[in-house]
């Protein structure tokens, strides 16, 4: 048994994605050369960046290319901060959602400590939505020295979908980074409706290759580059470009918005059964988050009683791949941050796993699942129990 239910840390690559990639890589030049060869590879870039730009409704020069999500990320918060900080001293404080992802967690964190960065998080609510009152508040209070507010666009743990054009709207002039990485190409993401000044994507998420992703940043807005270079792209973001994967990317992102729909209708219906196959089995577990805007394919769920990390090893023992959180702090001790910010007790946050699922999951799979999981949280829930003795 081979079941594998943690697409929200990687999905595998789409064929489409995998061929654009092997036949690209075979084509040697550097798109930055101008001869022949760099100026085929240049166009294929271009071509690509054209592609992704469509998909999102932006222009082709507000794509930068990165080589992750959590460069973008880095790239966005530090270079609004210095920018901003360069301009007047006082303004120096990032708003960033308590329930962020660690690429952005940790850069605003490191600003804190290195830079004298004053941070203020805005809460999350019981269901894993923003508390937007609570944002309003903090921009009215600190508008003048606001450099830059940081909300997701989709909650990596628990699915939520945030209001970022309600944060937008809030923000006014001040910078707004969304980091988008689990939504684009599952849901719908318009950069030019939402508003956003930046935002973050990465193609690993959506069938694409490892090693690439880009910010999306406003045309006509600078911002301070963390890697200083060739500035290949913008001047923002120095290093030589991966084209192969930039090519696929491109690949997988027009497959992602081509079968959106469909893959939305189907992967939600396989998290819907699997949460009625898991209830039906283990009838005190509780999902956590909102059922009304969520990704389609993640599903957090607490197992009273038990340990997540040891529901981990015993579901991987039996074929079935799952995570306790975001993978980016996977094997780290440490209980959720995400569920900790809606209000679980540690108990349960330490009692929680996330299920997230692709479009290869199967509804055999789930059912698998369903036949499963009875089992193991009673191993689990016995051990721990014998351990508390």
């Amino acid at each position: 048994m081979d079941i594998y239910l943690d697409h929200a840390a990687t999905t595998p690559m789409i064929p489409e994605a995998l061929e654009a990639l092997t036949t690209q890589i075979k084509e040697f030049g550097n798109a930055s050369s101008l001869h022949t060869a760099g100026r085929a590879v240049r166009k294929k870039v271009e071509e690509a960046r054209e592609t992704i730009a469509g998909l999102l409704n932006c222009s082709p020069s507000e794509v930068i290319f990165t080589g992750s999500g959590t460069e973008a990320n880095n790239l966005a918060i530090k270079g609004f901060y210095w920018k901003a900080v360069e301009a007047d001293l006082t303004c120096n404080v990032i708003v960033v959602a308590a329930f962020e992802h660690h690429a952005t967690l940790e850069p605003v964190e490191w600003l804190e400590e290195h830079e004298g960065a004053i941070v203020i998080h805005v809460p999350i609510l019981a269901h894993g939505l923003i508390d937007l009152d609570a944002l309003a508040e903090i921009i009215k209070a600190e508008r003048d020295h606001i450099a830059l507010i940081c909300v997701m666009h989709s909650n990596n743990e628990i699915g939520t979908i945030q209001p970022i054009a309600e944060v937008v709207a809030l923000a006014g002039t001040i910078p707004v980074h969304t980091d988008a990485v689990q939504s684009f190409g599952k849901v719908p993401f318009d950069f030019a409706e939402l508003g956003p000044t930046s935002a973050t994507i990465s193609a690993h998420k959506i069938g694409g290759p490892l090693g690439v992703a880009a910010l999306i940043l406003k045309r006509g807005i600078d911002i301070t580059p963390v890697l200083h270079g060739g500035g290949q792209e913008r001047d923002i973001r120095s290093g030589t470009l991966n084209a192969p994967s930039i090519v696929a990317f491109a690949v997988a992102a027009k497959w992602a918005a081509e079968h959106r729909e469909e893959n939305y209708a189907r992967v939600s219906g396989m998290r819907s059964l699997l949460a009625k196959r898991v209830l039906e089995a283990v009838p005190d577990a509780k999902v956590n988050g909102s059922s009304l805007a969520m990704l389609p394919g993640i599903l957090n769920i607490t197992f009273p009683g038990t340990e997540s990390d040891s529901l981990l090893l015993m579901l991987d023992n039996a074929g079935i791949a799952s995570s306790t959180g975001s993978a980016c702090s996977a094997g780290v001790q440490r209980p959720s941050h995400v569920l900790l910010a809606m209000g679980l007790e540690e108990r349960d946050v330490r009692a929680s796993l996330r299920f997230s699922l692709g479009t290869s999951t199967t509804e055999a799979e789930i059912n698998l699942v369903g036949e499963v999981i009875a089992g193991v949280v009673a191993q689990v829930r016995a051990a721990t129990k014998g351990a508390k003795a």
